[in-house]
């Protein structure tokens, strides 16, 4: 049992007992722990950062607000959304028409649908009908019992042989969205693209701060309680199942629960909350071959109040890189890069403002070893090569803009306390772990970023209702027992 001195200083504004503790905020760990209020579960969710979000986040310079990541998700989540989070969160969902690919290959625009890359694969490179729908059929029919050993590169060379251009087109939107490469399994590739495929990318209209804003508020009306800026030291087990956590922060001390679920990477969540001596050989054994996914860096520049820029696009994926590859992609100089442009129809504010957010795939161990000097001018050197390409697209944009920020792997690492600052969370042997974890640990449950699949909003929330129903399960048949 845990010695009385060791309970939370604080916990006249806490219950107390909790059925689940929920520990990081991102959409997964909002999304369990909304779904186990609603099923009438007692929740508490803590997070380590002083607001919600984990990667879906944002911050503020000057007089901007810069959302943190790519703003396109599939249509997937309208459903998802009006059927977890309420029909306010659905019908902030808007669509992102004008998708721009611009790069040595090919340039075009397109609003990303399955109807459209079907027309633009015949007319603009050339491939027959048929060999089209089959590629369609195919990867529309994969699910997570295929073949593993298949490879998305292999996908391609079945389909599309020799046609760098076309793997291009078809890997290189996804490869941002999840940092999935080209000797991925091939499952990995076709669920997320077939999801995107449906009907466009879309994003939420007022930016995640609103999205954020509008979770928390569904999250008090259920009865959550919330306390940020309080980090989680470990997960607390007694005979090996979960008892609790002992927490830090703004609160301190053991906080007891019949359930925790942590939104922590699962490397942390495994080394350093639970702690490797708590698992059998064979998990452990599974659990030393998890790779952990590569990172992302950002340029962020808001432009001038009473500035404006032309419509150049709303995700304009550019590339001056002969041809495409996913090491030339998360080069640490790569010449590729995504631009989200936020036009005030995406933040309908007043005054009208404008932002831009270039985003890259990096790679944590090329940052991680520079020293301060070294660091600063890598960073300002990015900032460069980020506004030479906006320059191609919007001339003169240097002399409109005001606020400058960036972040590497090193930051995300800071903020998201992620191994290695990844922006993915693991590869696909990562989802074994995650799913397994209640089956070693009794009631010490995870939701995040794993297998590439359960990475972006969309995949991140129906992970989260995914495991809540396995929490909600285990919940029950422990209060029968």
């Amino acid at each position: 049992m845990v010695p009385p001195h060791h309970r939370m200083t604080s916990s006249s504004s806490l219950k107390n007992n909790y059925d689940a503790i929920v520990i990081g905020s991102g959409l997964g760990g909002l999304t369990c722990a909304k779904r186990l209020a609603d099923a009438g579960h007692q929740v508490l969710l803590l997070e380590q950062h002083f607001q919600l979000g984990g990667l879906a986040t944002w911050f503020k310079r000057g007089n901007h607000i810069f959302d943190v990541s790519l703003h396109g998700f599939p249509y997937g989540m309208v459903k998802t959304c009006r059927k977890y989070w309420g029909r306010t969160i659905q019908n902030s969902i808007v669509q992102l028409k004008n998708i721009v690919f611009d790069n040595p290959q090919f340039s075009l625009t397109t609003t990303f649908s399955k109807d459209d890359f079907i027309r633009l694969l015949q007319e603009r490179f050339g491939v027959s009908e048929a060999v089209v729908r089959e590629f369609f059929t195919t990867i529309e029919g994969m699910n997570f019992y295929d073949d593993q050993r298949l490879r998305t590169r292999d996908l391609f060379a079945r389909f599309f042989p020799g046609r760098s251009d076309i793997h291009r087109l078809l890997l290189e939107p996804i490869s941002y969205a999840n940092g999935s490469t080209l000797d991925e399994p091939a499952i990995t590739y076709g669920i997320v693209f077939s999801n995107f495929m449906n009907r466009g990318v879309f994003t939420f209209e007022g930016g995640t701060d609103r999205l954020i804003a509008l979770m928390e508020h569904e999250l008090r009306q259920q009865g959550v309680d919330i306390r940020t800026s309080t980090r989680v030291k470990r997960i607390v087990l007694e005979k090996g199942q979960a008892k609790g956590v002992e927490v830090s922060g703004t609160h301190s001390g053991f906080i007891p629960a019949r359930a925790v679920i942590s939104n922590a990477g699962i490397v942390n969540t495994v080394d350093n909350l639970v702690g490797q001596a708590a698992f059998t050989p064979d998990f452990r054994d599974r659990f030393a071959g998890v790779r952990i996914n590569n990172s992302s860096c950002q340029v962020y520049f808001g432009i001038r109040k009473g500035e404006s820029i032309p419509d150049i696009g709303d995700l304009l994926f550019t590339s001056t890189e002969k041809e495409f590859t996913s090491e030339a992609l998360r080069d640490m100089r790569t010449k590729s890069r995504t631009f989200s442009i936020y036009y005030p129809k995406i933040r309908p504010q007043a005054p009208p403002d404008y932002t831009i957010v270039a985003s890259m795939n990096a790679n944590y161990d090329d940052w991680a070893g520079l020293d301060s000097q070294e660091y600063a001018e890598e960073k300002e050197q990015m900032v460069e090569r980020c506004l030479c390409d906006l320059e191609r697209y919007l001339p003169g944009v240097r002399s409109k803009i005001d606020v400058i920020e960036s972040a590497t792997p090193r930051t995300f690492k800071r903020y998201t306390l992620h191994r290695k600052g990844s922006s993915f969370g693991t590869k696909f042997e990562g989802l074994d772990i995650s799913r397994s974890l209640h089956k070693e640990a009794p009631g010490v449950f995870h939701v995040g970023s794993v297998g590439i699949i359960m990475s972006g909003w969309l995949g991140a929330i129906n992970y989260g209702v995914i495991v809540a129903n396995d929490v909600d399960g285990w919940l029950r048949e422990e209060s029968a027992v």
